[in-house]
C-alpha cells in the first residue's frame, strides 16, 4: 500500500500542470482573420475577446483582439465616440469568436457623455449597459473626465490603471452633465488599452 501511495505522489509531482491557451491577435482592420494559440503565462485564468469602435466626425475604426488575461470583465461601454465590448471565458481556446459589436439594439438608457469641451452631450445606451459612468483620471497637470453607458459588470470591476474616481449609477442621465476643458483622449487611449489588454 505505501509504494502505491509513493507511486501516485511521484506521478502528482511530475506530471505537468495544465496551462490556459487562448487565441491571440490584434486587428486593426475590424476582423481578427489571422490568430494564433498562445500559452497563458502563469497568474492569467481567462480569454478575453474585444471588440472596440472608435468614431470621430464620419471617420470609423473598429480594433479587435484576442488573448490572456488576469482579470476579464464580459460587458460594453459607451463613452460617446468610443464603444467597447468584452467577452470572457475560461476554458482552452473558447474565444475563438470576436466580441460582439457593441452596436446593438438601443435599450431606453440615456446617459451624459465628453466631447472633450462638455459633458452635457447624452448617447444612447443599448444591450447590456445598464449603468450611466463618470470616471476621472490625471495626466501630468491635466485632469480629465469620461462619462457614459456601461455594463454592471465593468463597474463591478476593482481596478483600472491610471483611472481615478470611478462611479456608476442607476437612473437615467444620473452622471451630471458638468463641463470639462480638458482633452479626453488621453484618458480614451487609457480605458481602451485596460480594455483591450486586462
Amino acid at each position: 500500500m505505501d509504494l502505491q501511495l509513493s507511486v501516485f505522489l511521484l506521478f502528482i509531482l511530475f506530471t505537468p500542470g495544465h496551462s490556459l491557451s487562448c487565441y491571440e491577435c490584434m486587428s486593426m482592420t475590424g476582423s481578427c482573420a489571422e490568430q494564433t494559440v498562445k500559452t497563458c503565462p502563469i497568474g492569467t485564468s481567462q480569454c478575453e475577446s474585444a471588440t472596440a469602435v472608435t468614431q470621430i466626425g464620419a471617420i470609423t475604426s473598429k480594433v479587435k483582439s484576442k488573448n490572456c488575461a488576469a482579470a476579464c470583465q464580459s460587458g460594453s461601454m459607451n463613452i460617446g465616440m468610443v464603444r467597447m465590448t468584452s467577452s470572457c471565458c475560461g476554458t482552452d481556446q473558447c474565444n475563438a469568436q470576436d466580441a460582439p459589436d457593441s452596436s446593438n439594439i438601443p435599450n431606453g438608457k440615456q446617459c451624459f457623455s465628453c466631447d472633450g469641451k462638455s459633458c452635457s452631450n447624452t448617447v444612447s445606451c443599448s444591450g447590456t449597459e445598464d449603468r450611466c459612468i463618470k470616471a476621472t483620471g490625471t495626466f501630468g497637470d491635466q485632469s480629465v473626465v469620461v462619462k457614459g453607458c456601461v455594463s454592471k459588470s465593468i463597474c463591478d470591476a476593482t481596478s483600472v490603471s491610471n483611472v481615478q474616481g470611478i462611479t456608476c449609477c442607476e437612473g437615467n442621465l444620473c452622471n451630471g452633465s458638468q463641463s470639462v476643458t480638458q482633452s479626453l483622449l488621453f484618458l480614451c487611449g487609457s480605458l481602451l488599452s485596460y480594455f483591450l489588454m486586462h
